[in-house]
Order: structure tokens, then C-alpha cells, then sequence
């Protein structure tokens, strides 16, 4: 069995606070984006190992022991002791490190898949109550949906928000960027607007009230991801912006026009 676990980008993305748990509390958008992993699920006579993991496409990182797949059957697993031994294979396209939520999504699809292919009934609540043992962006992939996410990012409403007219360009400078060192580095502050309401505005007012407060210290640190951004705004760009805690930013454009920018080979870039 098989599933197509996609990435996502923030629109926008506000730290409003620091929790007595060591998390942050954050307000932002997820909207769902048309690049995708592959993970597919085949049942395993038992060899000694509960989980035969391999993996294709773009390489990695990390130990295989904390791939967010493999967690995500360890999970189930404690639950449902007669799960199966299976093979599992992650063929990877999301680029990793990048605010894209990849690994994420991989994580809460294979609960998703683990969960159809043995019929296990589990609701979507459950679905996500797992997910989010696995990370603070794994609960918006099991509603997948455009959301309006507080707390961790685990708390979801689901909102009308639609860029079907559209096209968006995301672009990846591959430099890979260090959440936990995003986190230290940012400096919290209240939002002018909140979220919930500026995400209401035409799309041509975002660029003056919808920001991502990781954008001030990886700029600094990284001008090229800077000059990535004022390069889509340069071409066109209604609004432009980093995903996440970086590196990828994105533009979105008018009309379906997909214009011919200029971009260094090493980048990785799709129109979405």
C-alpha cells in the first residue's frame, strides 16, 4: 500500500511565547503544497526485525533509528502488539532541513497508511494525538487541509483559504537550517495583527501585515536567503516569504504566470 505524503509552507509564522513544557506557543498558517514523498507499506515474514527500512531518492539524514516513519509504527506498535512486522520504503523529494515539513508529513502519513492498511479504526483524533508524539508539525498532516494552528502548531482550524488562482514558486537555496538554533536566535515579540484576522486581507496586503519572525536572525545569518526573497519580490511576487524556520522561501504570483527567474544551479525550485 502506498501513500503520497506532501509538504506544506507557513503563511506566516509569529512566536508569541516560551512554555513552561520548553516549547514555544506560535500562531501561523499551514497551507498544503503539491511536492511529494512516496512511502509504501508491505507486510513481512518477522526476520528479527519489526521494521525493514530502505529509502531512494534524495539522501537521508540521520540515523535510520530516528526516522519519523519507523517512530511512527514504534507507536502504533505499543498499542497494537499483533501490528505486523512490514518492509518500509521512503522515497524522498521534499528536500529535508528546509521548513517544508517533509519529515513531518512522512511521520503522520505512515500513520495514516498503518492505520488503513490493518484496519485499525483509529479516528482522526487519535490519528492526531500520535502524530504529535512524533513532532509539533506531524498533526496538520493528518487533516491536511488549510489551517490556522496555535499552541504548538498541534491546535488546528481548519480555514477557507484557497490559492487555486494561483501559481507559487518554491525555492530552496540548499542550505539546511537548524531549528533548535532558529529557536535561540529569535527575539519574541507581539504581533501587530493577528494572524487569524491579516490572513482575511487580499493577498495584496500580506506583504506589509503577514511576517515569519524566523525571517530577522536566519537572514542575518544567511544574507543569500534574504536576497532570495527580494529576488521573487523582484520578479513579480505578490507576496514572498520564508517557510517555517527556513530555507525555502516561497512567491506567489498572479494568474498562473510562471515567469523565468534566474536562480543558481545548486537550487532547488518547483512551481507548485
Amino acid at each position: 500500500m502506498v501513500h503520497f505524503p506532501n509538504g506544506k509552507i507557513n503563511i506566516g509564522l509569529q512566536i508569541t511565547g516560551k512554555r513552561p513544557d520548553g516549547y514555544h506557543d506560535l500562531q501561523t498558517i499551514f497551507y498544503p503544497i503539491n511536492i511529494k514523498d512516496i512511502v509504501e507499506i508491505i507486510s513481512s515474514p518477522y526476520d528479527g526485525n519489526e521494521v525493514t527500512f530502505s529509502s531512494s531518492g534524495l539522501a537521508v539524514d540521520g540515523e535510520t533509528t530516528n526516522n519519523l516513519c519507523i517512530k511512527a509504527y514504534q507507536l502504533i506498535k505499543k498499542d497494537y502488539p499483533y501490528l505486523p512486522p512490514i518492509k518500509l520504503h521512503l522515497h524522498k523529494n521534499i528536500p529535508m532541513g528546509a521548513g517544508l515539513g517533509g519529515g513531518s508529513a512522512d511521520g503522520a502519513f505512515t500513520l495514516k497508511l498503518l492505520n488503513e492498511k490493518f484496519e485499525l479504526n483509529l479516528s482522526a483524533n487519535k490519528l492526531i494525538e500520535y502524530a504529535l508524539t512524533l513532532g509539533s508539525d506531524c498533526p496538520f498532516f493528518i487533516l491536511n487541509t488549510p489551517s490556522y494552528a496555535t499552541g504548538r502548531g498541534e491546535l488546528l482550524q481548519p480555514i477557507s483559504l484557497t490559492l487555486a488562482g494561483y501559481s507559487i514558486l518554491i525555492v530552496n537555496p540548499n542550505i539546511h537550517i537548524n531549528t533548535a538554533w532558529a529557536f535561540k536566535e529569535l527575539t519574541l515579540k507581539s504581533p501587530s495583527i493577528e494572524l487569524a484576522q491579516a490572513i482575511k486581507e487580499p493577498i495584496h496586503n500580506w506583504k506589509e501585515i503577514i511576517t515569519n519572525d524566523f525571517e530577522e536572525p536566519v537572514f542575518k545569518s544567511y544574507p543569500a536567503i534574504r536576497e532570495l526573497k527580494n529576488n521573487l519580490y523582484h520578479n513579480g511576487a505578490i507576496y514572498a516569504s520564508m517557510s517555517g524556520s527556513g530555507s525555502t522561501v516561497f512567491g506567489i504570483f498572479e494568474n498562473n504566470v510562471k515567469r523565468e527567474i534566474n536562480l543558481p544551479e545548486t537550487y532547488f525550485h518547483k512551481w507548485v
